[in-house]
């Protein structure tokens, strides 16, 4: 059978077989619904095992402790992100990046509303990164600096990912507290963030 790739480079083995990969996409599916259960502090890789009906050792294949699984969940998140927006923007008229930036904040809403432990763990694990250079935010901006350039038809230079990397960490805190504010997320912060998040971006894109 061929080897199944895998996009999380933070694994301790990559699945090499479809059953494997199966395997790793329902831990990581225990882990989302803990996460939504019990928080992250009361999450344990032994529940996970339980809960995705493997061995523990078959946690421990894949992931050292909890904070590399939530990682990993993490990283998971991205990528569901980035295909949503993909599918989002093929619809996109390449001259509305208006359009292109509201599918981009809508997805992240509906994720935040919808999947399963996106709500402590959306694009990075809730504990301290020790690696501030690789941390959610500019993940999370790489990957749209990439997403938004080929559909725009702009250079993903160090202009544009400055620019999106701004908008990401004032679109971040922006959401939390439309978040705190409301448990589905304020709608007149959030409407507050569009505009924001517009004004800013005309400077560059219009």
């Amino acid at each position: 059978m061929d080897p199944v790739p895998h996009a999380n480079t933070n694994l301790r083995r990559a699945p090499v077989q479809q059953r494997s990969a199966e395997r790793l996409a329902r831990i990581l599916d225990a882990c989302a619904e803990l996460l939504d259960e019990t928080g992250y502090e009361q999450l344990s890789t032994r529940a996970v095992a339980v809960r995705a009906e493997v061995p523990i050792g078959s946690v421990y294949r894949f992931f050292s402790n909890k904070r590399a699984l939530t990682d990993a969940l993490a990283r998971r998140n991205l990528d569901s992100y980035a295909e949503r927006i993909t599918a989002r923007l093929a619809a996109i008229q390449a001259a509305d990046w208006r359009s292109a930036i509201d599918a981009v904040l809508d997805e992240y809403l509906a994720m935040k509303r919808s999947v399963a432990g996106f709500a402590l763990v959306d694009f990075g694990a809730p504990a301290p990164d020790d690696d501030p250079a690789g941390d959610a935010n500019h993940r999370v901006a790489g990957r749209l600096t990439e997403l938004l350039s080929g559909h725009l038809g702009r250079a993903p230079d160090e202009e544009l990912l400055r620019t999106v990397l701004v908008c990401v960490e004032a679109a971040d805190a922006l959401l939390q507290l439309a978040f705190r504010t409301d448990p589905s997320g304020d709608r007149a912060i959030v409407g507050e963030t569009r505009v924001l998040l517009r004004a800013y971006l005309a400077q560059v894109l219009d």
